[in-house]
């Protein structure tokens, strides 16, 4: 009986820490009231949760959890992160030519643009890990090279969706001042609004709507194969790709998406684009709906008829079992083969849009 009642008191004792974790304000918050509504009578909004267009089940058929965590624990890659340090080539970006058109990545799904005279900041997340729990996937050695207060104002700042590793708390909140316009999914406001954000600056948009953010500048909220949550409920929040049109360019932004027929959907209505930015990494066959291989990542970037394609989603975190670096020869193979030009700058280069070079393997300078 004491034993029982100890056991008892244990389990309501870790409930109750929990439940206070996760009221920390870096979790966000769930929609609510008029967002709430919209988000109800949206189409693909079903059963309590926002739907992929194709059926997309969290792990692939066959696959159960326990065989997640046991080749998590147990198989993957000794080469998960890399034993160096990365290369970078720092650029100032208080100090860019306002006429250039440029990309600087900053790891994984962070990256700057400045195109048409606007500064664009894509999924940032600058505070050294992808966690609510801050000793967990840390980023790797050299990758975190810069600091918000390092960035300039920012005209628009676009989320793909809620996870961790795109959208980081520490981050936005130091941007918060900086930021002049933020594009979101549908839900991802209530998070932004929580955390101080101006409802007014928030342009949040369902699959299929387009906004006008300046004269010359629109988006077209599109989908993508994946889910979001930043806490236990999966998917309360939409997860998105973007069409950005500006005065001279037309960019994707993809954010996170399993390979599906939405690539050629988006090529065929929007397409072709300059430059397609495309995940590569953090995949397994394990959960194959949600994340593309590498070799879809190139299929993808052909099916959106892309002039060019960066490969991002990679060089940072260990989401995955797989080599660190596996996703860039991988993808650089697969390009070579089908005739898809593809630009992977250092962290921190600046890669001129309009005349790119192309990029060194740098990745082989480390172990």
């Amino acid at each position: 009986m004491i034993i029982l009642l100890i056991i008892l008191i244990v389990i309501l004792a870790f409930i109750v820490v929990v439940n206070i974790f996760i009221r920390q304000p870096k979790f966000g918050k769930m929609p609510t009231g008029q967002r709430l509504q919209q988000i109800l009578a949206a189409s693909n909004y079903k059963e309590g949760k926002f739907q992929n267009e194709s059926h997309t089940p969290d792990l692939a058929e066959g696959v159960t959890y326990y065989q997640v965590l046991k080749e998590f624990l147990f198989e993957k890659s000794k080469r998960i992160k890399p034993t160096g340090v990365l290369p970078t080539k720092k650029t100032d970006l208080l100090a860019l030519d306002a006429g250039k058109n440029v990309m600087v990545w900053f790891g994984h799904s962070s990256y700057f643009l400045q195109i048409d005279g606007k500064k664009i900041l894509v999924d940032p997340v600058l505070s050294g890990a992808a966690s609510p729990v801050r000793f967990t996937t840390k980023a790797f050695n050299g990758s975190d090279v810069y600091t918000t207060e390092e960035l300039p104002e920012i005209d628009y700042l676009f989320l793909s969706h809620d996870h961790w590793d795109h959208l980081d708390y520490n981050t936005v909140m130091k941007l918060k001042s900086k930021v002049k316009k933020v594009i979101c999914g549908l839900g991802v406001g209530q998070h932004l609004e929580h955390w101080g954000f101006n409802k007014s600056i928030i342009v949040e948009k369902n699959w299929g709507e387009e906004a006008l953010l300046d004269d010359g500048f629109t988006i077209n909220v599109t989908p993508a194969r994946h889910f979001s949550g930043r806490g236990f409920k999966r998917q309360p929040t939409l997860w998105s790709s973007y069409v950005l049109q500006t005065p001279t360019m037309k960019i994707f932004i993809g954010g996170d998406s399993g390979y599906d027929s939405h690539f050629a959907n988006i090529g065929q209505k929007f397409g072709p684009f300059d430059v397609a930015i495309l995940e590569c990494g953090q995949y397994n066959k394990n959960w194959k709906y949600i994340h593309m291989m590498p070799e879809e990542t190139v299929q993808a970037a052909i099916d959106l008829k892309a002039e060019k394609l960066v490969p991002v989603h990679w060089a940072k975190f260990a989401l995955a079992q797989h080599d660190w670096d596996d996703p860039i020869k991988r993808v650089a193979a697969s390009a070579k083969e089908k005739g898809m030009p593809i630009y992977t700058p250092m962290i921190g280069e600046a890669l001129d849009l309009d005349e790119p070079v192309v990029s060194e393997a740098w990745w082989q300078q480390v172990g």
